[in-house]
């Protein structure tokens, strides 16, 4: 485990899959944390694609492409291809740690370098993603996180939840892979007004997320805190997802940042593209919130 500082904030990043366990300020906690493996995603970095590919299949340059299956009870390649490696720590300072590994195997044909730092500052945690085309053909990807932010001391059911997005992607609830383009949000799909979290479920993909003052705004607010979950204008999309058996919590709330939607792979949805020696940045982060 590597762990950061500055002043009273404090956050863990894990060496295997260079994902965010910890996050808190005052001992006030920001996100979810856990003991030992990470459970449901959390934390997770995912690269070169987060949510689902359909069938693990995909075509590059007309040639298909056959990833693993990593969610065999829905038949689909889940969440990319870094989060169970080991990355190589790069710099590891007082109040930042950063990390990179090679995006390579099976069913991706391209290889790509990808980079994740992790540093506090005054207002919170900025987590910044590279991605480098290392190989010798144009190729696609996505980049996407896993957090599930707290509103501190507060509990999920009483925590309201506001988002940026505009649009909703509907899904075929079989396979959880789009079964139709997005819509417009309407009714109980609609968080642009903030709504308390008690008695929604949800496992949705969230789209047209639209910038306030130049970054994506998402907020988790409760009577115990406080966190918007922001994020560079690249990170079009949102996955809001409310389990109701995170390890230690019970009901919890992911908001999980991603510049393309599920199965963009196949529908070419917000892919990002990189020609050989090409790279890519963006950022999200947490910010506490009074």
């Amino acid at each position: 485990m590597l762990e950061i500082a500055r002043g009273a904030a404090r956050a863990v990043v894990t060496a295997d899959g260079a994902g965010l366990k910890s996050f808190e300020v005052g001992g006030v906690p920001y996100v979810e944390t856990y003991d030992a493996e990470p459970p449901m995603g959390s934390g997770a970095v995912l690269v070169p694609w987060p949510n689902r590919t359909a069938g693990g299949r995909w075509v590059l340059d007309g040639v298909e492409q056959r990833l693993a299956i990593t969610e065999p009870e829905r038949g689909n390649a889940i969440h990319g291809l870094v989060r169970r490696v080991a990355w190589t720590v790069v710099e590891h300072t007082g109040s930042r740690v950063s990390l990179e590994a090679p995006v390579a195997g099976a069913g991706w044909p391209v290889e790509l370098t990808t980079s994740v730092t992790y540093a506090l500052d005054d207002h919170g945690l900025t987590v910044s993603h590279g991605v480098r085309n290392a190989g010798s053909a144009r190729t696609p990807f996505g980049v996407g996180a896993h957090p599930y932010p707290r509103a501190g001391l507060s509990s999920t059911d009483e925590s309201a939840l506001s988002l940026a997005a505009t649009t909703v992607l509907p899904l075929d609830r079989a396979t959880m892979i789009p079964s139709g383009p997005a819509v417009p949000v309407t009714g109980e799909d609609d968080f642009r007004v903030a709504r308390l979290l008690a008695d929604v479920r949800l496992d949705t993909p969230f789209g047209g997320c639209e910038p306030v003052d130049g970054l994506v705004r998402h907020v988790l607010r409760g009577p115990g805190g406080a966190v918007e979950v922001w994020a560079d204008p690249d990170f079009r999309w949102v996955q809001v997802y409310t389990p109701d058996d995170y390890p230690g919590r019970g009901r919890a709330v992911a908001v999980e940042p991603m510049t393309c939607p599920p199965d963009a792979l196949n529908s070419g949805v917000d892919l990002l593209w990189l020609e050989p020696g090409e790279s890519w940045a963006g950022r999200w982060g947490l910010r506490p919130l009074a």
